[in-house]
């Protein structure tokens, strides 16, 4: 498989309170198991199937990924920001391999 590599982007500042948008990717195949070879044999299913973003230490974005979900899986989310931190992303693959990300934001 090729390398998997997360992407994220958060601001580096926010004033305390405010309402940031956060965009993360990850590059991934994403085989649905739907698919056969040219030997006719189904190709084994093999995607990201959980998605997890903390900010020091709490959840604040959780969902499972489902086959349908193309390749190379893009979210968008937005989180309150009380606090200088650092949010920590996790994905989960569907072989046991554990993808993660850290960002550090401050404040204003």
């Amino acid at each position: 498989m090729a390398s998997v590599k997360p992407r994220v982007k958060v601001p580096k500042s926010a004033s305390a309170g405010e309402v940031i948008t956060i965009k993360t990717l990850i590059s991934h195949p994403m085989e649905s198991g739907q698919r056969k070879d040219s030997d006719g044999n189904p190709i084994p299913r093999q995607i990201i199937n959980k998605f997890t973003c903390e900010f020091n230490g709490q959840v604040v974005f959780s969902c499972d990924i489902e086959p349908a979900v193309s390749a190379n899986p893009y979210l968008e989310f937005t989180a309150k920001v009380n606090e200088a931190g650092t949010f920590k992303f996790t994905w989960v693959d569907d072989d046991g391999s554990v993808y993660t990300e850290e960002k550090e934001i401050a404040l204003n």
